[in-house]
């Protein structure tokens, strides 16, 4: 995502780009420098880096300058990457995030691509979205950084399920199911954690959940398939991290969300993940037997 980023800005603006373990052998950027003539800083990597260098970079940076993240993950604290830059910046620098329907592969491609920004000021994304302007990224404002940092976070989790219904040949009939039932659960927890009632059923949550669960390149649609298919070796990703990281630190109740708790079976079993899954839908159809006519 980093590159797609560089793709965007770099015919309109100076970049600085910092790689942790530069290619060829050579010696890293001075981070901190680079920092401290920056107007933003993108941090174009997983979660879980956020916090140690937000706090390093704390120092160096301008009050003015807006950090934006497009992490769509939990470290292994169990924050978000909004909650990661929120507490490492402490207010020296504001914090902001992107998150919507933002492939890679399409946006380099010079394809229309979708975010909600979120932050605590609205003038931030105003600068975010003028650092955008004229490339193909379309940003929309929310102050409800909770809520889509969360949405985002956990429509990764539930996107597998989209997989493993694709590998089983279940049809396109229940990704509409899917669909209802991730967002209800999604939206439910997202209030629980302090968002917004209905900010998953945006961009960041519908909006990406449909591209993630749909696109013949998601990572987490392809686990879901090799889940279904029983694949032996360790799944990986920001959805798997952030499903086993709410368990460890209890960060929610996860006792009311069925589909939660089907993928957590799934994950803990590969090689039953599919008898999992028929299991679910054969209970969803006795419920409905069982509820009024």
């Amino acid at each position: 995502m980093g590159r797609a980023m560089e793709y965007l800005l770099r015919p309109r603006h100076a970049l600085l780009i910092w790689e942790r373990r530069p290619q060829g052998g050579a010696r890293p950027m001075d981070l901190e420098a680079a920092a401290a003539q920056s107007d933003f800083v993108l941090f174009c990597l997983p979660a879980g880096p956020h916090f140690e260098l937000a706090a390093r970079l704390r120092p160096a940076l301008r009050e003015s300058c807006v950090c934006l993240s497009i992490a769509k993950g939990v470290d292994d604290e169990g924050r978000t990457a909004a909650q990661a830059l929120t507490q490492a910046l402490a207010g020296r620098a504001s914090g902001a995030v992107l998150y919507g329907p933002m492939i890679a592969e399409e946006i380099r491609a010079g394809k229309p691509a979708f975010a909600q920004c979120g932050a605590a000021r609205r003038d931030d994304c105003v600068r975010a979205r003028a650092l955008f302007r004229d490339t193909p990224l379309t940003l929309d404002y929310t102050a409800d950084v909770t809520g889509i940092s969360w949405s985002a976070v956990l429509k990764n989790v539930y996107a597998i399920l989209f997989g493993a219904a694709d590998e089983l040949g279940l049809g396109d009939n229940i990704r509409g199911y899917l669909a209802v039932a991730a967002l209800q659960e999604i939206d439910r927890i997202v209030r629980g954690l302090g968002g917004a009632a209905g900010t998953p059923y945006h961009l960041a949550g519908l909006g990406d959940l449909i591209t993630t669960a749909t696109s013949a390149g998601s990572h987490h649609h392809e686990l879901g398939r090799r889940l279904a298919r029983g694949a032996e070796e360790a799944p990986r990703g920001e959805g798997v991290h952030t499903l086993a990281t709410v368990r460890a630190r209890r960060l929610f109740d996860t006792g009311p969300y069925p589909l939660f708790n089907l993928i957590g079976r799934m994950l803990d079993e590969p090689r039953a993940a599919a008898a999992a899954m028929r299991g679910f839908l054969d209970r969803v159809r006795e419920q409905a037997d069982r509820g009024p006519a």
